[in-house]
């Protein structure tokens, strides 16, 4: 029963006997961070790479799609700029992605790393599909089987992450990417923001516009980084990229601060929210597991596959959303 395994889990926890592998982990990661601070090469990018086109950007830097010249091999580099980023925090975000990424569905370095004098940079599995932020149409969303087939991959790779001790606490649809044009393979990847479960950040901070987003929950606004970093915190935000995925908005603007003492009435109550009546009871169970407000209640990935296969969407909802997305596809064929 899943309570029971919650419980277990939080007994392990309590009793340290899931220690040994954050410690484990997490002090191989310092190992290999060690390592490879020793042996950085200086390297140019286009004498090795040929650049092809630009796959995203952010605070961090960017990431560009190349071939390597000399096996044609297309992958992605990421470039972090020497002047706004620690050379740690890159380290430790190459080799966690290099160490610790062997499940399929996270995106994976691939053993090349350097610096510029302007930039650091590794290279990691290429996504050619783009990122599930740009599948998800604005007050449409997606289709209801891509959304679980989506759901059913960050699933296992959460669960993967999680078993070894980390938390990637930056899930959304940016940092989901595809492999394919229908999500039968898509990778959670950006690791800036890794934490291990005793709280230690193995990247950059979390920025304070985090605190008010619908992917933040409400433990960490009340907290402000004074506690340590639970796997619930990736299971809030995987509710919130689902419900998003199903209809393109968010449930709240922002994440409010629930009294954990009250969490009870307040998950009773989400059912009958207007934001989700759209939804069958069974996808109101996958919610309220996922966005419980008390964390040592709230459901995990390895929970929720319980939920997948049946219908999500009420029919009512399905046949409007068909028909706002075939209004919407003809306007972008006619040019409007």
């Amino acid at each position: 029963e899943p309570g029971s395994r919650r419980e277990e889990s939080e007994q392990r926890r309590d009793t340290g006997q899931d220690g040994g592998t954050v410690y484990e982990a997490t002090k191989l990661l310092d190992e290999l961070c060690l390592l490879s601070a020793q042996s950085l090469p200086l390297m140019d990018t286009s004498e090795h790479f040929q650049v092809l086109k630009l796959l995203g950007e952010g605070s961090y830097g960017r990431v560009m799609l190349v071939l390597h010249r000399k096996n044609g091999s297309p992958m992605a580099l990421k470039f972090f700029p020497r002047e706004s980023t620690r050379l740690l925090s890159f380290l430790q975000e190459y080799n966690f992605s290099l160490s610790f990424c062997s499940h399929p569905s996270l995106t994976r370095a691939l053993g090349i790393v350097y610096s510029t004098p302007s930039h650091y940079i590794f290279a990691q599995q290429a996504s050619l599909f783009g990122d599930l932020y740009d599948l998800i149409q604005p007050e449409v969303g997606l289709e209801e089987e891509l959304c679980q087939r989506v759901v059913s991959q960050l699933c296992g790779a959460l669960s993967h992450l999680h078993s070894l001790g980390f938390v990637h606490r930056d899930v959304k649809p940016e940092n989901i990417f595809l492999c394919d044009a229908t999500c039968h393979w898509v990778k959670l990847g950006d690791f800036g923001k890794v934490s291990s479960r005793s709280g230690v950040f193995l990247g950059s901070t979390v920025p304070e516009v985090w605190y008010s987003s619908p992917y933040c929950p409400p433990e960490a606004e009340v907290a402000r980084g004074n506690q340590d970093i639970e796997p619930g915190t990736d299971s809030w935000a995987l509710g919130i990229l689902t419900y998003a995925m199903l209809t393109g908005t968010h449930p709240w603007a922002e994440t409010s601060s629930v009294d954990p003492v009250e969490g009870a009435v307040v998950k009773k109550r989400m059912a009958a929210a207007p934001q989700f009546t759209c939804f069958t009871p069974l996808a109101c169970s996958f919610f309220q597991s996922l966005l419980d407000p008390r964390p040592h209640i709230r459901g995990g990935p390895e929970d929720v596959l319980r939920f997948l296969g049946g219908d999500w969407l009420m029919e009512k909802e399905k046949m409007r959303l068909e028909k706002e997305r075939k209004r919407k596809q003809k306007q972008h064929s006619e040019g409007i």
